[in-house]
């Protein structure tokens, strides 16, 4: 049995009148890797600010094994002021256990990786606030840790970034306790799942779709016994109603039976996420023509020679790293700055509803529902009927407590929340969105993604949200370097396969085809007949590894019921993973010598 690296026992925590957890408890133990997921203000932060003592419970008790090494990430990391990226790195533990060649080889993988290698020498205070959080992130990895806390790890981070980093993580044998939006990342790195709803907790063991299944499963079930209690309690009510003093012990105990139906029966769920679609301005025949665009900046080219004519009610999704020119091309297509060549033609139809990642400038002392209504006092749906701008921000999570609080008291993600609905309430004909990802829960996540669905005007969305991206978009604009970018016909999970398939028929080819005066250099080191075995040994071993690694993934991403399967297979692909960079690495060297 594994050892129990935390355990959680009995915790509540409460905000004034607002129960954030009552009563709950759960552990980690070695090697698991667990997802804790609720909606925004929760206390999935707190629950973790809790772990790690900078808050106080309530009640209950946290007790960790003795002496651990553990490691968080908030979702805002803080520094000291004058201290530089390469001091900060340095503070990071080697294990004990690692030759230091190995770990300075693991440090410039990470630091290469998330693209702070560049950044050393900068003060951690002159950076923006995507790069602190990679280097936050870069310093937790490479630290000896037993258990790793992470706060939306995925924000900021672009999608080649994120893909590593749940390769990189599956292999660690450590324990993890995230908070994530990224349903892909969670499915690929956790095999439990923790929900905090309605002050409670709740634990699943398998994929996000299999946690949906039994959420709605354990939902059915409990408004299935909330409709008996309320048969129930009119019925003892009326018994109340005739006998209000207890006159022996059977009377007393009905009477206090009476006050716990009493409560079930008041259970109130949340049914208020009715699939809405807005009303959107008459398109006409031209929508918008890109003709041959391009733009340098700094001496690169972030857009080279671009053409494309949208069609009517398109959905593009676009992707690339970080700095490739993605918001460059937004905001050409928008009129905000001016290609160097070529042109953007908007027909006299379009009205832009631009979401751009700089956010939502407002006065501080004004209240979230006039901000609102600044835009519009009811939203026009396509069904002819309207929702009055109370209930559009109800539907996108705004309770009526949080329409009236003022915007300088907002949390970010609330800002950016409520500078998206302004966005959606103009009711634009062609959408734009810059990571509209960021900051979000699940549970507003799915709200957004089905909106988009049902949106029927055009829509163009940036985002590192792989599912998102999956469950909307039509077709990509991938930036591929060099201002290049190539319209791919299908979605990105297909695409990412495509790639795989042509990086491994690459490799074949180049070991296939290697040119002759290569082969017959005498000064070229040649292959001992046991390393030519070890080749095709290994070439086997890759491929068999290559077929395992597609198959589990498979069974991960695709909504099996079987817990105990998607835990083994959890588990396993870990292991599938380190082989393979094992084995490829080793492969690459003998490459050389054939």
């Amino acid at each position: 049995m594994a050892e129990a690296l935390l355990t959680v026992e009995n915790l509540s925590k409460s905000y004034g009148d607002k129960l954030l957890f009552d009563n709950i408890s759960f552990g980690v133990n070695a090697g698991q890797k667990t997802a804790l997921i609720a909606r925004n203000g929760y206390g999935k932060s707190t629950l973790l600010n809790i772990l790690t003592g900078s808050t106080l419970q309530d009640a209950g008790k946290v007790t960790f094994r003795t002496d651990p090494h553990m490691a968080f990430l908030p979702q805002n990391p803080q520094f000291h002021r004058d201290q530089t990226v390469r001091s900060y790195v340095a503070t990071a533990r080697r294990p004990e256990h690692e030759d230091p060649w190995d770990y300075e080889q693991r440090v410039e993988e990470i630091l290469s990786r998330l693209h702070v290698d560049h950044l050393l020498d900068r003060p951690m205070q002159h950076l923006s606030g995507g790069e602190q959080k990679k280097v936050a992130l870069s310093h937790i990895l490479i630290d000896n840790t037993d258990l790793l806390l992470l706060d939306e790890p995925t924000n900021h981070l672009d999608i080649e970034m994120i893909e590593w980093l749940e390769e990189f993580l599956s292999r660690q044998r450590l324990a993890i306790l995230m908070v994530t939006h990224d349903r892909y990342f969670l499915d690929h790195v956790c095999q439990d799942i923790l929900e905090l709803d309605n002050a409670r907790l709740y634990h699943y063991r398998g994929t996000y779709d299999y946690y949906l299944r039994k959420k709605a499963e354990r939902e059915y079930n409990e408004r299935t016994e909330v409709a008996k209690a309320k048969q129930l309690y009119r019925t003892e009510l009326e018994w109340m109603r005739r006998m209000p003093q207890a006159r022996g012990t059977k009377a007393q105990a009905r009477i206090d039976a009476f006050y716990e139906l009493e409560s079930k029966a008041h259970t109130r769920f949340d049914d208020t996420r009715p699939q809405i679609t807005v009303k959107t301005e008459r398109i006409g025949g031209k929508i918008l023509e890109i003709n041959h665009i391009s733009k340098h900046y700094d001496g690169r080219c972030l857009v080279d020679d671009f053409t494309y004519t949208f069609k009517r009610g398109e959905k593009v999704g676009i992707v690339g790293p970080n700095g490739v020119g993605k918001s460059t091309l937004l905001n050409m297509l928008t009129g905000s700055l001016r290609p160097d060549s070529g042109h953007v033609v908007a027909g006299q139809t379009i009205q832009f509803g631009y979401y751009t990642q700089q956010g939502l400038q407002a006065d501080d002392s004004r209240r979230v529902i006039e901000l609102v209504k600044d835009i519009a006092e009811q939203i026009d749906l396509a069904d002819g009927k309207s929702l009055s701008a109370h209930q559009f921000l109800s539907h996108f999570g705004f309770d009526g407590t949080t329409q009236y609080n003022y915007f300088g008291n907002l949390s970010g993600g609330e800002r950016r929340r409520l500078y998206l609905m302004q966005v959606l309430m103009a009711n634009p004909n062609f959408l734009i969105l810059d990571e509209p990802t960021n900051d979000l829960d699940i549970y507003t996540l799915e709200i957004l993604e089905q909106f988009l669905k049902n949106y029927q005007g055009c829509l163009i969305i940036v985002s590192h949200d792989r599912s998102f991206m999956d469950h909307i978009v039509d077709h990509l604009f991938v930036f591929e370097g060099d201002g290049r970018i190539r319209d791919y016909h299908s979605n990105y999970s297909d695409y990412r396969r495509s790639m795989a398939l042509q990086q491994r028929s690459t490799t074949l080819q180049r070991r296939e085809e290697k040119p002759a005066y290569e082969r017959s250099r005498s000064d070229k080191p040649k292959a001992t007949y046991k390393e030519k075995k070890e080749y095709e040994t290994l070439t086997a071993e890759i491929e068999t590894l290559t077929a395992e690694k597609v198959a589990l993934e498979t069974l991960l991403g695709g909504g099996s019921t079987d817990s105990d399967a998607i835990t083994q297979a959890s588990q396993r692909i870990g292991e599938v993973l380190t082989l393979l960079d094992e084995k490829e690495l080793r492969w690459l060297e003998l490459d050389e010598l054939m």
